[in-house]
């Protein structure tokens, strides 16, 4: 029992950073009405200016801050490409680019970073923040969970209370009679990706110590993060919340059991397997009678 415990409690970090990842595609989606793919990323690449400033010799944290800024940049220049050329595209369309400039950033950057060989990671925040029921909760684990809990307080309040909010949600629903409105779309859209770029690439830094620190690996972390927008069906931030946090705590919990820990990363897929066949009973119920 205490080794369950335990392996649940050295989930809770990657807990954290699905559900940020996942909140972070909730809020591109209802605010940019694009599935994006690329979320995971576009932080892997600011982590690693992070890591080739580091081992160059430059100081920790002004390396952290041109790793965000790089992000940011990144995630600015792809909303740069949705905007301009795929605005009026269908939803379908914006997803298969973003798949597609995933596949381009993953291939990129497996070029400039030497391939799937995994590089030695600074810890951020290393150490013990405090004890729960005898098993220790790392600083990491409380970070990305914090700063998950912050970006969806921040998010719904955004959207729900501010008069910025209101013009992206118009945006999302109807951009050209938004833009007719007077709305600035490509420069709020510009701040979305640039803000979720750079949301994701911290919480990418503190978790990569913990985890194969390559590029693919760290880009592919868009699979969790979107089976948690999937359970908050993408619209519910609170739901991915729980949902990313929840889906950290079972993988942890399956890492100690022996007959399944080799196969805990195929989770997400039956999370997603899940909500999917859940959200069509209806139709299928209907079908049947």
């Amino acid at each position: 029992m205490n080794a369950l415990l335990t392996s649940a409690v050295a989930g809770l970090t990657a807990g954290g950073t699905y559900a940020l990842l996942g909140v972070c595609a909730v809020f591109t989606y209802r605010l940019v009405a694009v599935v994006n793919f690329t979320g995971a990323a576009i932080g892997t690449a600011g982590t690693f200016v992070l890591f080739a400033l580091y081992e160059a010799g430059f100081p920790l944290w002004p390396s952290v801050l041109a790793g965000i800024a790089a992000s940011t940049v990144v995630g600015v220049a792809i909303g740069f490409i949705m905007t301009r050329w795929f605005g009026e595209a269908s939803a379908s369309t914006k997803a298969a680019v973003t798949v597609a400039l995933l596949v381009g950033i993953i291939a990129i950057g497996l070029r400039l970073t030497g391939g799937q060989h995994p590089h030695n990671m600074p810890e951020l925040f290393p150490g013990s923040a405090f004890r729960l029921a005898g098993v220790e909760v790392t600083i990491a684990s409380v970070l990305t969970i914090g700063l998950a809990a912050l970006f969806t307080v921040l998010a719904d309040l955004f959207l729900n209370t501010t008069k910025v909010g209101l013009n992206l949600r118009a945006l999302a629903d109807r951009p050209m009679a938004a833009e007719l409105l007077g709305i600035r779309v490509q420069l709020l859209s510009l701040l979305v990706w640039g803000m979720t770029g750079a949301f994701t690439t911290f919480a990418l830094m503190i978790i990569a110590p913990q985890r194969s620190p390559n590029f693919m690996t760290l880009s592919l972390l868009v699979v969790p993060a979107l089976a948690a927008a999937l359970v908050g069906l993408f619209r519910s931030f609170w739901r991915t919340l729980a949902g990313g946090i929840g889906l950290g705590l079972v993988e942890g919990m399956a890492s100690s059991v022996d007959s399944i820990s080799q196969y805990r990363s195929a989770i997400p897929f039956l999370v997603v397997l899940a909500v999917l066949l859940w959200s069509q009973r209806e139709a299928r119920w209907d079908e049947a009678r």
